[in-house]
């Protein structure tokens, strides 16, 4: 402790940032055991202990909308390690560095566009009457697909946006695995006889699985988060069925209709569920991929 202070008084900062937007705001949490009313405050509000508990479970919609969350973050995460994966050995067989760069680029750029903004150009190509995708549909010979309107392709709209979206991103983490793979190994199976299919199904895709497990695994604690700033761009009253997710309840309750204490149920419901998945989500990284933080 010593010898390292200056490294101690340099985490001040971001320890005083955690704790003032992270720590202090869990205060709110006994909102979800009151009938609360901001005039009143947290103090004042009456006490019903777990009545808001019993309400969710009850709640008429509360088991479409806890379906919904989890297929949508299912299928996000299961397309969100699949494509970058293959993606990411399809690129690295590239040998044309220039346009092995430009792609990498190309690719990546989605990650730094926000919901709101790719919710208008998604608007705009998906629009059943001259929308960019519907002009190629129309052109083979079938019927416009209203993509955003239709409850039986609006989930897998969001699917593939989302990976449209991030996929460069998670290409990047399997890159950087592969670029670890010691060169040997390929010029041993080539002395071998063995062609680049077989190079990349016993080497490459061996040497990826560590890292594919780990993410994979990490990732089941997002598993009620499908992603609001994207639905709540997106979604609309006619797919509601299909695309309303916890999140979007929330704040369709909690800002929108005032039911704040319930709103802060959903939530803490979720925070409890998802902090159960991460400890065991950790656990499994530990076990599959001997991969730990602390």
């Amino acid at each position: 402790m010593k010898r390292n202070w200056p490294l101690h008084v340099m985490l001040l900062p971001a320890l005083v940032l955690v704790l003032i937007f992270q720590y202090v705001p869990m205060a709110g949490i006994v909102i979800a055991f009151q009938d609360f009313k901001p005039w009143k405050g947290l103090t004042g509000s009456e006490w019903v202990g777990l009545d808001n508990f019993r309400f969710l479970f009850k709640y008429p919609d509360i088991g479409q909308v806890i379906w919904n969350t989890l297929v949508i973050a299912f299928f996000k995460m299961a397309a969100g390690l699949i494509v970058p994966f293959l993606f990411a050995i399809l690129l690295n067989e590239v040998r044309l560095m220039a346009f092995k760069r430009v792609t990498q680029t190309l690719v990546y750029l989605p990650h730094f566009l926000s919901w709101v903004i790719l919710g208008g150009i998604l608007l705009d190509i998906l629009a059943p009457d001259g929308g960019l995708v519907n002009k190629a549909v129309t052109a083979l010979g079938f019927e416009p697909v209203f993509f955003l309107g239709d409850n039986n392709w609006f989930r897998f709209t969001l699917i593939i946006s989302d990976v449209w979206k991030e996929f460069g991103f998670g290409t990047i983490v399997f890159l950087a695995a592969l670029a670890g793979i010691n060169p040997a190994l390929y010029e041993a199976a080539e002395v071998d006889g063995a062609s680049r299919l077989k190079q990349t199904l016993h080497i490459t895709m061996p040497a990826l699985m560590p890292i594919t497990i780990v993410l994979g695994t990490l990732s089941i604690g997002n598993i009620l988060n499908a992603g609001f700033d994207q639905v709540f761009n997106l979604y609309n009253p006619l797919v509601m069925e299909k695309g309303d997710i916890i999140d979007t309840f929330v704040y369709r309750l909690g800002i929108l209709n005032g039911k704040m204490s319930f709103a802060t149920t959903v939530g803490l419901f979720k925070s409890v569920v998802a902090t159960i998945l991460i400890a065991t989500s950790y656990r499994l990284a530990y076990k599959f991929a001997n991969y730990r933080v602390f």
